[in-house]
């Protein structure tokens, strides 16, 4: 995604991303390891009804599908952050993630000709098209001072 190519309004679907029991244990195990992400005896126990993915998990595979299918090409100069993250359903196994991205603004920043900043809504949705992940992205793009 390069400044010049990239106009508010824009917006781009991608991804397909299978969510595995096995994988969402392991990865609560290391990072988010409460019952309801790491057991799913446990889980049944509590209010999700049985075992869900933990958002931090979520988070990671939208940022993974943004990096194979947005930023690919190397503009991507970083980010200063995100803002109202939000996680509005649980992500259970088996479900399908993909990715909705719509740019909501950009300008070109003032203290560097070389980058501008992209603001989008990044939607996760599982295959049915129910919400599960929103936040708001702020993103450092490779600008031409030139154009």
């Amino acid at each position: 995604m390069r400044y010049e190519t990239v106009e508010v309004g824009d917006v781009d679907e991608f991804g397909s991303y299978q969510m595995t029991e096995e994988e969402m244990i392991a990865f609560a195990e290391q990072y988010d390891p409460q019952p309801f992400h790491v057991d799913p005896e446990a889980a049944r126990e509590y209010p999700y009804g049985g075992l869900i993915a933990s958002g931090w998990h979520t988070c990671a595979v939208t940022m993974r599908l943004l990096v194979e299918n947005q930023f690919r090409d190397g503009d991507n100069l970083g980010s200063p952050g995100v803002d109202e993250l939000r996680w509005h359903e649980p992500v259970r196994p088996g479900d399908t993630l993909g990715v909705r991205v719509e740019v909501t603004n950009k300008r070109p920043l003032e203290s560097d000709p070389n980058r501008g900043l992209v603001q989008s809504t990044v939607e996760t949705r599982r295959e049915d098209g129910t919400l599960v992940l929103s936040w708001e992205s702020n993103v450092f793009v490779r600008r031409d001072p030139e154009a």
